[in-house]
């Protein structure tokens, strides 16, 4: 691969990027946070809590946006002449389905426990993770099993397209990725008008929010692609010296300022997907830059990288420790346990401490040995990715090391 002009030139053999590693913690957390808040803050009868309700529900859609972005990114950023797109789908499905498989199986033995159903629907689709396929709440949701995962189907689709799309990216004339990355963001925020179109019935389960044109925002994996080549387009305009300059903290603050007026002031819809995906691409861009160049950096800290490093381990166990830890939202009257403040941030830290316990044991004894023993056999045959281009093994959207 030629090297990029500008002055991250010198440096683009950087694959490893720390302050994303501390970022992706922080995005998983938000999650957390967001599926923490949706069983306790409509439980706990205090009106002043609940002006509160529309930025923690928005936290978990805008941390699912980031990780998106985060892997075109990080896959552009990384990638190296020589690799094979069989390889590169190797190291992907190696990354994911050891702790993929691991916690549905405990989903499906936590079903059995406390008698809730396991059926074909709730289980097959979201196995082979191709439920977001399926416009189905049942499939895509299967609120008792491990319901986070739609999101992993969407990444096996950007994974699909990448060795395809990375020779596309590469043709770009840099004078224009900017214009491109405009047009990208803006196709984002199309998608909500576009979703008016669709049917406003059935109603999505436990919310006034129509399923069918949520479907297609939210979980339809095409139209989150589109957040995947975002990030790659930004990793380009790194690359290629055509990076505008924004430091870290002013980038946090433009992504804090545009997640405030998203959440809080458009319409729901635009809180799942929306124009906060170009500024969180800004903000990943500004935390490589800072890294390439030696600058300041908080998510560069040790104990960043460590919690970054068991993200993808916390957003894979953080809903069962929710539905059948300490807050028991999958018994009946789950919802509506909670009756104090008091009871109700003591069981939220008892289930982000659990969290964090299980999602270390989980990296430690699943993830890390899968990763080690089998993301990098010999180069052999397969198809290459590009004549001078291929996806590389450092760093992804979870962290692989």
């Amino acid at each position: 691969m030629a090297a990029p002009a500008g002055p991250v030139a010198a440096k683009t053999s950087l694959s490893r990027l720390p302050s994303l590693t501390g970022m992706r913690f922080v995005a998983a957390f938000m999650v957390l946070v967001c599926h923490i808040g949706i069983v306790l803050v409509p439980s706990v009868q205090k009106p002043w809590l609940h002006w509160t309700e529309p930025y923690v529900y928005a936290l978990g859609p805008t941390g699912v946006v980031f990780f998106f972005v985060l892997s075109g990114f990080v896959l552009t950023w990384s990638a190296r002449r020589g690799d094979t797109s069989r390889l590169f789908w190797r190291r992907r499905l190696v990354k994911v389905y050891p702790n993929h498989v691991v916690t549905l199986g405990a989903a499906v033995v936590l079903m059995l426990i406390t008698n809730h159903a396991v059926t074909a629907a709730n289980t097959v689709p979201t196995l082979f993770l191709v439920q977001s396929w399926i416009p189905d709440q049942e499939v895509v949701l299967n609120y008792t099993s491990n319901a986070p995962t739609w999101s992993l189907a969407c990444e096996l689709l950007f994974y699909l397209a990448f060795p395809v799309l990375l020779p596309l990216l590469r043709k770009i004339r840099v004078e224009r990725l900017w214009l491109w990355l405009g047009a990208v963001a803006l196709l984002i925020c199309t998608l909500p008008f576009v979703a008016l179109l669709l049917p406003d019935e059935p109603m999505m389960t436990n919310t006034d929010v129509p399923w069918w044109p949520l479907w297609f925002t939210y979980y339809f994996p095409v139209n989150r692609m589109l957040e995947f080549m975002l990030g790659m387009l930004t990793a380009q305009i790194v690359l290629s010296g055509r990076w505008i300059g924004l430091p870290l903290v002013p980038a946090m603050l433009l992504a804090g300022a545009s997640f405030v007026v998203t959440a809080g002031f458009l319409p729901e819809m635009y809180s799942q997907a929306s124009a906060i995906a170009f500024f969180l691409a800004l903000l990943i861009a500004a935390g490589a830059t800072a890294d390439v160049r030696g600058r300041p950096s908080f998510f560069r800290k040790r104990a960043m990288i460590f919690l970054g490093e068991i993200s993808f381990a916390l957003y894979m166990v953080h809903w069962l420790v929710i539905l059948y830890g300490p807050m028991q939202m999958a018994k009946a009257g789950g919802w509506s346990g909670h009756s104090t403040v008091t009871q109700a941030l003591l069981e939220a830290s008892l289930t982000v401490v659990i969290t964090l316990l299980l999602a270390w044991l989980l990296y430690r004894l699943v993830e890390r040995p899968a990763v080690g023993r089998w993301s990098r056999p010999a180069m052999r045959g397969g198809s290459s990715l590009a004549a001078d281009v291929g996806a590389g093994p450092a760093a992804e959207v979870h962290g692989e090391r």
